[in-house]
Parts: structure tokens; sequence; C-alpha cells
């Protein structure tokens, strides 16, 4: 079984992540090999809330280039968290508005 704290990596704070807050939607970068069902499980464990439904997203590498040095992005893994109607908000998210 894996750790709450090893399934959801960080928070993805973006002009998109922060508009989708508005109908109780977080987003989350999260272990690559981390399941629907285990997302879930981990933020209603460390949040407290209730999970209505988890969308996952695998983000691909992308190459990039400083000078001559050529490589690529690491590819991760992306979840959205849809809360249910009658859950409360995740309190670290209430800050950034």
């Amino acid at each position: 079984m894996k750790a709450v704290q090893d399934i959801i990596i960080k928070p993805i704070i973006t002009e998109a992540s922060m508009d989708m807050m508005a109908d109780k939607k977080y987003v989350f970068k999260v272990l690559k090999t981390a399941t629907k069902p285990e997302i879930a499980k981990a933020v209603e464990e460390m949040f407290k809330v209730d999970v209505a439904s988890v969308n996952t997203i695998n983000m691909k590498k992308k190459p990039k280039r400083l000078g001559v040095h050529a490589g690529y992005t690491s590819n991760w893994k992306k979840a959205i968290v849809t809360l249910k109607a009658d859950s409360k908000t995740i309190e670290f998210f209430d800050g950034l508005n």
C-alpha cells in the first residue's frame, strides 16, 4: 500500500486550475503508478473531503533546449479531482484566490 503523501506529489496552480475551483475541481500532480481509487482515497484522507470523481491525464515528455544542450522534460501524471456538492472545500486552496 502506498502512503497518502507518496500518491499526491503537489498541487498544480495555474489560471485554468484556479477557474476550475469554482466547480469544486482541484488539480494535483500524482504518482505515475497511482490508480483513480487510490487518488480518491488519498485526497479524502489528506484533506478530509468527499470525492465525487477523479480524471487522470498522462502528461508526455517534451523536447527542451538550453543552448547546445538538448533533452526532455520528464513525463508525469495529472489528476483532476471533483468534490461532491455537499463537501467542504480544500482549505489549502482557499488562500490562493
